[in-house]
């Protein structure tokens, strides 16, 4: 029988063993996990660093030129909608 068709829990939100110590234990394993994660980090070449941070530059400048134009385009509209055309 499996935990579905019993609908007994393990004790463990995922589902693998149950989760075991008390609080300051489960702080310990959780650094424990992050140093563990941490050596897995590689670090960018010089040129790798370069290509990211132009890459990233190019990104958000199209982003800005792209709501500057939609600025000025509602921008415009609102005030030909919203204003009165001068009488002649």
């Amino acid at each position: 029988m499996t935990e579905a068709t019993t609908g007994r829990s393990t004790g463990s939100p995922r589902g693998g063993k149950p989760a075991k110590g008390g609080f300051f234990a489960r702080i310990a394993l959780f650094f424990r996990q992050v140093i563990s994660e941490l050596k897995k980090v590689v670090t960018p070449t010089r040129s790798e660093l370069v290509n990211y941070t132009l890459t990233v530059l190019g990104f958000v400048i199209l982003v800005m030129l792209i709501v500057s134009g939609l600025d000025l385009l509602f921008g415009n509209g609102a005030i030909l909608v919203f204003t009165n055309p001068p009488e002649q």
